[in-house]
């Protein structure tokens, strides 16, 4: 038999982020325990830690095709059998192309699928109501693609109430924090004057620099950090977690981590709202809003007192994050795959 190769069209780099390249790279662990071969297409520049998490799992890296044609002869000079477009800047006549070409798509969205013709669509978003024809959606938290790290952090159950003196707090705001949310949202925390350990991951120099201006209340102290590795640890051993309504959204959920989440762009917002509102998770309002008035500031402010003052809270949000996400989602998108490709291969059998 023949070893099915995949693969993954995305980008990472300061301005983009990493959010794409982390739910691939979730995605191709997953495949990689089926024997599947991988390749991600795309670049991934100025991003240490990205590029080491595609060395540590062996996955080749080759220049990303932004054509329909080039996508197509991308995956015939690779022998793909499926490819993963997981881009906001992409054509959209790219999947059809590939499916034109015998090619499986699968194309992860986010509320939008940018009129591309795919074979899947995989939007993970909380209460997603997409629309796109029968049997070709793989829609809502069940699908959350989650790599190995926070899977081996996942705890066996929500976190119970727990009452603590000087709270352990971690935020980080992406793999870049391309909006330069952490000094703002340390200004709010730190606002606040609860005592906490506070833990920022600072995603570029000029950030751990505006961090290490900032001055600190009684009992309160702040530890700027690099990118690392062992961040879902980090977000484990924290009694609140504040971060951006991106894909770490899933990662909070999965873990359990009771959170207050900031949406930093756009694109973000739908999701956001819905998270929220599910209380999954607190919501500190819109970036641009809080840095622009002081009265959204101190709203946030308030939240995050309340949740930094009490346990209950606290877990109340870890168990319905919890139960909301199960782990599981990147077994189904493979399963999901799986399906298609081998009801491909017997109407071609079926052909000859």
């Amino acid at each position: 038999m023949n070893t099915v190769r995949v693969g993954l069209r995305c980008d990472a780099g300061p301005q983009r982020g990493v959010g794409h390249l982390v739910r691939c790279l979730a995605l191709a662990e997953e495949l990689l325990s089926r024997g599947v071969a991988v390749a991600l297409f795309g670049t991934v520049a100025d991003v240490d830690w990205a590029a080491r998490q595609l060395a540590a799992r062996g996955i080749p890296l080759h220049p990303g095709p932004d054509t329909p044609a080039g996508l197509v002869e991308a995956a015939r000079r690779h022998a793909l059998d499926a490819f993963v477009l997981d881009s906001y800047e992409l054509d959209p006549a790219g999947a059809g192309a590939l499916r034109a070409a015998g090619v499986l798509t699968l194309a992860v969205v986010d509320g939008d699928t940018r009129g591309q013709d795919a074979d899947l669509y995989l939007d993970q978003n909380f209460g997603t109501d997409l629309v796109v024809p029968a049997g070709r959606l793989l829609a809502g938290s069940e699908y959350a693609l989650l790599r190995d790290a926070v899977l081996a952090a996942r705890p066996a159950t929500a976190r119970p109430a727990t009452e603590v003196d000087r709270p352990t707090v971690l935020a980080f705001f992406g793999g870049t924090d391309a909006a330069g949310a952490a000094p703002l949202l340390t200004e709010i925390l730190l606002s606040t004057g609860r005592p906490l350990d506070l833990t920022v991951i600072a995603g570029r120099p000029e950030t751990a620099d505006r961090l290490a201006s900032l001055t600190t209340g009684p009992g309160q102290t702040l530890l700027p950090v690099p990118p690392t590795d062992r961040l879902p640890a980090l977000i484990a051993a924290a009694d609140l977690v504040v971060s951006a309504a991106g894909t770490s959204t899933w990662e909070l959920c999965c873990l359990g981590a009771p959170s207050a989440l900031v949406c930093v762009v756009d694109n973000q917002r739908e999701s956001y709202h819905r998270v929220v509102a599910a209380e999954l998770a607190a919501g500190l309002g819109e970036l641009p809003t809080l840095a622009a008035t002081g009265l959204a500031r101190n709203v946030a402010a308030h939240t995050l007192d309340g949740l930094l003052r009490s346990g209950s809270r606290r877990a109340a949000l870890s168990a319905r994050a919890w139960a909301a996400v199960d782990g599981r989602g990147r077994r189904r998108v493979a399963d999901a795959m799986c399906r298609v490709l081998s009801d491909g291969h017997e109407e071609l059998e079926r052909a000859y």
